[in-house]
């Protein structure tokens, strides 16, 4: 997987530089924001597989940070640890009850913190709550959301896949793949936030498929500008001769080389206007039927 990204909110220069150091020496990519708003600007732009979070901010306090984050559905899944100089138990209480997974008082100990991030971020992709790459929300909480959006009116799933990145993948690296799944994941929130409302939801079901669930009146927007957007900028995660030729040489399983265009997006979108769904399972099969028929040439899986 690629770095796990930190996202650290206090407003004390001298401890969040600190952590910004010591967090980046152990393979981490941190981000730093001194104010609640900022925090919560950063987090609907990239998401972070975790968020330290101090209590006493400058603008909204670390509480109300942290109320928004999980009231939010592309949000409410990122583990956050509590970092504040309050150790009453009425104090600890609160955050918890808001959705802290942990709390942790200052002064504090370094390496109890370190541990403290570890084991948050390792429950997080044990529980199949997030995909490590993409930081998006995986396997359950999809689950979770499509058992609460079948029981909705003028929703619409799209399921989306992004065509030849194996073979993208195998001449590029993994390295390289995991940074064009991370450019998809940021694409579609920034696209999401343009197009549709603060309550769809972006998962990652793994590799290279995502889900967005939307409301149906905006889901062909969000498909159009999605696929547009994607197939001009994922051109950059090339070489220059790869984009002026327009395919990458790529080999196949008997190990003979052929011409790979370069990636692209199909999306197949569903709506309980199609028809009356009894389950989960019979609208992510339909909506994998729809995404193959708009899948281009030979990569229909």
């Amino acid at each position: 997987m690629g770095k796990a990204r930190l996202l650290v909110v206090e407003d004390d220069n001298d401890i969040s530089n600190m952590l910004k150091i010591y967090f980046s020496g152990l393979g981490y990519d941190v981000d730093v924001s001194p104010r609640g708003s900022d925090a919560l600007d950063k987090t609907r732009q990239v998401l972070p597989h975790l968020i330290v979070l101090d209590i006493m901010l400058p603008d909204i306090d670390g509480y109300e940070v942290c109320r928004t984050l999980r009231k939010n559905t592309r949000t409410s899944h990122i583990p956050v640890i509590f970092l504040t100089q309050k150790d009453e138990r009425s104090d600890k209480l609160q955050g918890l009850e808001l959705g802290a997974d942990d709390y942790i008082t200052k002064p504090f100990d370094i390496e109890e913190l370190k541990l403290r991030v570890q084991g948050a971020i390792r429950r997080s992709e044990r529980e199949a709550l997030t995909d490590p790459r993409s930081g998006l929300p995986a396997g359950r909480l999809i689950e979770e959301q499509l058992r609460f959006t079948i029981r909705q009116n003028g929703w619409a799933f799209m399921d989306i896949r992004i065509n030849y990145f194996d073979q993208f993948r195998d001449v590029y690296g993994f390295v390289a793949g995991d940074d064009v799944l991370r450019f998809a994941a940021m694409l579609m929130g920034e696209i999401v936030d343009e197009l549709g409302t603060a309550g769809d939801f972006i998962g990652h079901a793994g590799g290279d498929n995502f889900v967005i669930i939307t409301r149906e009146e905006m889901a062909s927007n969000i498909r159009d500008r999605l696929k547009e957007r994607f197939a001009a900028e994922v051109q950059t995660h090339y070489n220059f001769i790869d984009r002026q030729q327009g395919f990458i040489l790529a080999s196949t399983p008997e190990g003979q080389q052929e011409k790979a265009p370069l990636m692209s997006l199909s999306v197949g979108i569903v709506t309980p206007r199609q028809q009356v769904f009894a389950d989960i399972r019979e609208i992510t099969e339909l909506a994998a039927e729809v995404r193959r028929q708009d899948t281009p040439g030979t990569t229909a899986k």
